[in-house]
């Protein structure tokens, strides 16, 4: 009989219970206490990705329904079903039916609400109100901006921020110990300068260097998550600023080669480092100025290896300035 298929660290190690959700305290506190009181209102979660939005939604659902979560859970994407139809079928034939666990109400998670049409959004609306006495909403978003404001006003809203590094770092390490990995502790702050507070792009970090190695350096990570060193991009804005353009063109092709990083990825880097680069905070903003411009050109679909080179170019005059 074939193996079966390893679950993603990300679903492998997503905790079950509130209890054991990382960072986001007062958030997890605050649900804590629906579950205590099996009562709840519509809830709207807001935060960039991989901050806990969809593991607090799993976990709370679990906390109140118990192993057979499901029964009373229903998962929808709104990038995928984004549509008006989605609202008037799955939800509303779902929010229809009576619950049947202990608790009086199910739970309908709507996954990147933000991208839901207008009129899905309005038709979204009126069902939350019919269906309120059986039913629970918990909308989660990158952006509450673009939730209409009925709705916003029908949820209690939390705010997830990117998650601390000790957060990160304690997960990580109990994934590590869990699968035997030894990873060397500046890997570990390659990690999270990589995920910038993000727990899913962190374990999927970590869990990418392993196929390499069970001894992960800090050179592992940053080859299987195709990002540069920071000193290297330092190194390279640096030749720039100096006027030595050749060098720098060398060391973004090294860059490009070793990393096998995109034109976007490497301005983003850039971006990142500027704070780091000992130079007028005048000179800073201007960086920051090109940086954004020439990412525009990429975005337009500019021939990325000129406009990175031109954007090098640009570096070196303010430099000279």
């Amino acid at each position: 009989m074939a193996d079966e298929i390893e679950l993603p660290w990300t679903e492998k190690y997503r905790p079950s219970s509130l209890a054991d959700v990382a960072g986001q305290t007062e958030i997890i506190e605050r649900l804590a206490a629906f579950v205590k009181g099996r009562s709840m209102p519509n809830l709207l979660f807001a935060g960039g990705p991989g901050v806990g939005k969809t593991t607090a939604t799993l976990a709370l659902a679990q906390d109140l329904f118990g192993k057979d979560y499901r029964g009373s859970l229903l998962e929808l994407n709104a990038s995928d079903e984004r549509g008006i139809d989605v609202v008037r079928g799955k939800i509303k034939d779902f929010a229809r039916t009576i619950p049947l666990s202990a608790v009086p109400f199910k739970l309908i998670f709507l996954d990147e609400a933000d991208a839901l049409t207008s009129d899905a959004q309005q038709a979204l609306r009126r069902t939350m109100e019919m269906y309120s006495s059986a039913t629970r909403f918990i909308l989660s978003c990158n952006y509450s901006s673009k939730i209409i404001e009925p709705i916003q006003s029908r949820c209690a809203v939390f705010r997830f921020r990117p998650l601390a590094e000790e957060d990160v770092m304690k997960m990580l390490g109990r994934i590590a110990q869990a699968e035997q990995l030894h990873v060397d502790p500046k890997a570990y702050k390659a990690i999270i300068y990589i995920s910038e507070g993000d727990m899913r792009r962190a374990i999927n970090s970590l869990q990418g260097a392993s196929m390499m190695s069970k001894n992960i350096k800090e050179e592992t990570i940053f080859k299987a998550s195709s990002r540069a060193k920071p000193e290297e991009i330092l190194q390279m804005l640096d030749l720039a600023l100096k006027g030595k353009f050749t060098e720098a063109r060398e060391k973004l092709d090294k860059v490009m080669v070793d990393y096998g990083m995109g034109g976007e990825e490497i301005m983003l880097q850039m971006y990142r480092e500027i704070t780091s680069l000992d130079i007028p905070d005048r000179k800073k903003v201007e960086l920051v100025d090109k940086i954004g411009e020439y990412n525009f050109r990429l975005t337009e679909g500019a021939n990325e290896r000129i406009q990175l080179e031109a954007l090098l170019a640009r570096i070196m005059l303010i430099g000279k300035e």
